[in-house]
């Protein structure tokens, strides 16, 4: 058997509940089919309810019986954040998991309802405010965890802190690489304030190396290059795999980082990865914290 961690090593979640955002497509839907299938009730938290779903429907083809519920969460608005938190927080007896998994990459320039950089705002200042205000109801459970997905593209990252918000150049490709590096931020600086803290919560980032999901449909380049990369690379459900070890996997690391063994990260069963040291600077990661803080209106119930 491959040296590694896959979805064959997912013990049973039952009792569990996980909140994944994103779900109805790629990582997110691999990693929901999953969960449900090993007895976990499953939070779908998505854009489109149409889309949730049609996904939700598809698992259950695959997984008669699953736990599976839809909850509306769009990114791209901080009050819609706030509305799903609440959500959970009311209709929820416990949360175990929380997967930060929904992001874009490559879109043209756009700003979040708030006038934020729509890649900034979706794959970073959502997933902070999303993680602050469920953090009590985490803190409620033993052993729960928050996931934070990353990518290979943070290597690239190189945060303009003058022009946060690309009022003055935009890349899209540097905007991507720019908000998987803060990914990394933040979870170094909540993994560091949870253990002051002494949270019963733990927080892990992964990564899917190379795989096949709809991150790709605003590139051209990409939309040819991810079939190819899902043929020789992972297919979206191998790419899920870093995601499910760093949300069940008993001996996971707090403030770890999961991703891909092979082909220098690309591909293959999870393991600890790699992170540039731009990832572990405490300053930086301080300095995202305040400005997500300001940004979101979102301050962490953390001493």
């Amino acid at each position: 058997m491959a040296k590694g961690f896959t979805a064959q090593q997912v013990t049973s979640q039952a009792g569990k509940c996980f909140l994944v955002t994103g779900a109805n497509t790629g990582l997110g839907f691999e990693t929901s089919k999953v969960l449900a299938a090993h007895g976990a009730r499953v939070l779908m938290a998505c854009r489109s309810e149409d889309k949730a779903r049609q996904a939700i429907e598809r698992i259950r083809m695959a997984v008669p019986g699953a736990n599976l519920s839809f909850v509306h969460l769009d990114q791209a608005d901080i009050g819609s954040v706030q509305e799903c938190a609440h959500k959970v927080i009311a209709e929820e007896p416990r949360l175990d998991v929380l997967v930060n998994n929904a992001g874009v990459m490559f879109p043209p320039l756009q700003r979040t309802a708030q006038g934020h950089e729509l890649q900034f705002g979706v794959n970073h200042l959502a997933p902070f405010a999303l993680t602050g205000l469920l953090l009590p109801k985490l803190s409620g459970t033993p052993g729960a965890r928050v996931v934070i997905t990353s990518s290979l593209a943070h290597k690239g990252g190189r945060i303009d802190w003058d022009d946060i918000d690309a009022h003055q150049s935009y890349s899209r490709t540097k905007r991507y690489s720019d908000s998987k590096l803060m990914n990394l931020l933040h979870l170094f600086e909540l993994d560091r304030r949870l253990r002051a803290a002494g949270s019963p919560v733990s927080a892990m980032a992964c990564h899917p190396g190379f795989a096949k999901t709809d991150l790709d449909r605003h590139s051209g380049f990409a939309r040819i290059f991810f079939p190819l990369a899902g043929l020789i690379f992972n297919s979206a459900a191998q790419g899920a795999w870093p995601t499910l070890q760093a949300s069940v996997a008993p001996d996971a690391v707090p403030g770890e980082f999961y991703g891909p063994q092979h082909m220098g990260g690309a591909s293959g069963p999870s393991g600890i990865a790699k992170r540039m040291a731009a990832a572990r600077d405490p300053e930086a990661a301080a300095r995202l914290w305040t400005l997500s803080e300001e940004a979101t209106g979102v301050r962490y119930p953390l001493a």
